[in-house]
């Protein structure tokens, strides 16, 4: 897949977007608009000509209008994942030059707080903090699919306290969030033994990325494992499940409610520091970027991109790109 080498760096005045107007369902109210305004950027802010950019389901559940109560005023650009060229400083934007290549998760509070402007657009804006430089070694889109997964993946880890030699199950192996919760767990922090579930037809990829134990859950249930583990990662919501393959004194983390007792729900805090962090196991290649087979999805097709990621039949990410 070719990406364009060069980007300009002179932003124009209006916007090429993905925007809804109303809350509901993506296909009836996500629209493409040509003539949205350029966000302007803060003083800690930088600019970026999108590239590629990636979705993910809290998307879907913004535009459906499950975080209205606490959400900005509509219309809305959605979009946390992006990956492109810095063309514009704030006044105290330091981190960044202009042509930097930079990708991240501009959203830092999860579901609180969230821009008004989302990175399914030509350009957008994002706090420098919030950004690393993109590895050299990964292209835009590949970048794109990192940071809300990776940088979840990672804070879940270590708010469980997931230590060397210990052994961790994995629910929900394949998506785009289990993909780096199996690779982080192996190569970053250096579990001895990774068990994690899939469907069938995914089993290999479980094993492609460093599961020791690939479970059908089609065929098996975690629950009858007669193996116990000391953590457990619930990337599907099941944590009723969850809590029944951790060994008496393990621990729990999943993601989605409801939660049963003694697991324990996070929100993420997106940082760039993460994925500085992180970037050396990137650029040796013992943590890879997967992405869905079925894309990239250009720009114009993302809500075919929508409606797949729906399906909850993705392996890796879905990623939107190029951007025009």
């Amino acid at each position: 897949m070719a990406e364009a080498s060069c980007v300009s760096t002179t932003p124009p005045s209006v916007n090429k977007a993905w925007i809804y107007r109303e809350h509901g369902e993506t296909a009836h109210v996500l629209k493409f608009e040509t003539n949205v305004a350029v966000p302007q950027i803060k003083e800690d802010q930088v600019l970026i000509k999108v590239v590629a950019a990636a979705l993910n389901p809290i998307d879907a559940k913004r535009i459906l209008g499950v975080f209205r109560a606490t959400d900005t005023a509509l219309p809305t650009v959605p979009g946390f994942d992006v990956a492109g060229v810095v063309v514009k400083l704030g006044s105290k934007a330091r981190k960044f030059n202009i042509g930097d290549e930079v990708y991240g998760d501009i959203n830092e509070e999860g579901s609180i707080n969230l821009k008004k402007f989302g990175t399914l657009a030509e350009y957008t804006a994002a706090e420098e903090r919030l950004l690393a430089l993109k590895p050299t070694n990964l292209s835009f889109v590949e970048a794109a699919s990192l940071p809300m997964a990776m940088e979840t993946a990672y804070e879940g880890l270590e708010r469980v306290g997931l230590s060397a030699g210990q052994s961790i199950l994995v629910l929900g192996g394949a998506g785009g969030l289990g993909t780096h919760v199996i690779q982080l767990a192996k190569h970053v922090f250096g579990a001895s033994r990774v068990a994690a579930t899939a469907s069938t037809k995914k089993l290999d990829l479980l094993k492609s990325l460093g599961a020791d134990l690939a479970i059908d859950y089609t065929e098996e249930s975690v629950e009858d494992l007669p193996e116990k583990f000391d953590v457990v990662f619930d990337a599907v919501g099941q944590s009723d499940k969850a809590v029944k393959a951790v060994k008496a004194e393990g621990r729990v983390v999943t993601i989605f409610g409801p939660i049963t007792p003694p697991a324990f729900m996070f929100v993420l805090t997106s940082t760039g520091s993460s994925l500085e962090k992180l970037k050396p196991y990137l650029e040796s290649g013992k943590v890879k970027p997967v992405l869905d087979p079925t894309g990239p999805y250009p720009f114009s097709k993302t809500l075919e991109a929508f409606a797949y990621l729906q399906t909850s039949r993705a392996a890796g990410k879905v990623v939107v790109y190029p951007i025009p």
